[in-house]
């Protein structure tokens, strides 16, 4: 049975996330509704990240099984697709690509990583408004460089998982875990094989009391080591946290 990835980009404002929810509409609701009107026929996707409500994504993708092959070795048929599906799409979601994969290739389990960034904007601008956070208060950058050292050299994220997140463990290989200037925007740029729930936002709300001299640099590391979601700050706005790539292989 054929496999295709389905890769996709969207702005999370409108949605209640990634994934297909009871009495909410969500990013897989949506294209599974696209792909059953053009290809006539009912879709279940499998997604490779889970993002929250309101989290953008520039990257993210799902996989799909179907009995007949969609797409000819031309090309074409892709392209077309695509552009048809995008059409019915509403304008917040697009889908960029659909090809065919090894049918035991999972988007999920053979992702070997993900990037995600986080933006603040510390002047007023009205084209950041809704992605980003504003966030005009003094901020000591050596103290933010310091927290990001320390989440990058840990591997226990139970303090920046919210409660009821159906995981076997808490452990995160983060490959990189750094703040820096782009344009207008402070932003920290951080990879990991996984993600938990809330993790980077957290991370993020919990750097930030480090920054503005709310908590100490030693006791941002006494939260990490006493693995307790409820000294952490998950405040900070879903409107700045993007999904930037997820990284195969293969791919």
């Amino acid at each position: 049975m054929p496999r295709y990835f389905l890769e996709t980009s969207y702005k999370g404002t409108a949605y209640s996330g990634f994934q297909v929810q009871k009495n909410a509409n969500s990013i897989q609701a949506e294209i599974e509704k696209a792909l059953s009107v053009f290809f006539k026929q009912n879709f279940s996707l499998t997604g490779s990240s889970r993002t929250d409500a309101g989290v953008h994504a520039l990257q993210n993708y799902f996989h799909f099984d179907i009995e007949e092959p969609l797409l000819t070795d031309s090309g074409f048929n892709e392209i077309r697709s695509v552009y048809n599906l995008n059409a019915i799409l509403p304008p917040d979601i697009v889908i960029k690509r659909i090809f065919e994969v090894d049918g035991n290739m999972h988007c999920r389990f053979d992702a070997v990583s993900r990037e995600y960034k986080y933006f603040i904007f510390r002047k007023k601008n009205p084209f950041l408004q809704d992605r980003a956070f504003y966030y005009p208060y003094k901020i000591d950058m050596e103290l933010l460089h310091k927290a990001a050292e320390l989440a990058l050299l840990n591997k226990d994220f139970t303090s920046f998982s919210k409660r009821n997140t159906q995981v076997n463990h808490f452990i995160c290989d983060i490959k990189k875990s750094i703040w820096m200037q782009e344009n207008d925007t402070l932003v920290y740029s951080v990879e990991s094989n996984r993600f938990l729930r809330g993790m980077v936002k957290g991370l993020v709300g919990t750097m930030l009391r480090v920054a503005t001299h709310k908590i100490s640099i030693k006791e941002f590391e006494e939260i990490i080591k006493n693995k307790d979601c409820r000294k952490a700050d998950f405040s900070v706005p879903a409107k700045g946290l993007f999904l930037i790539r997820v990284n195969y292989l293969k791919i």
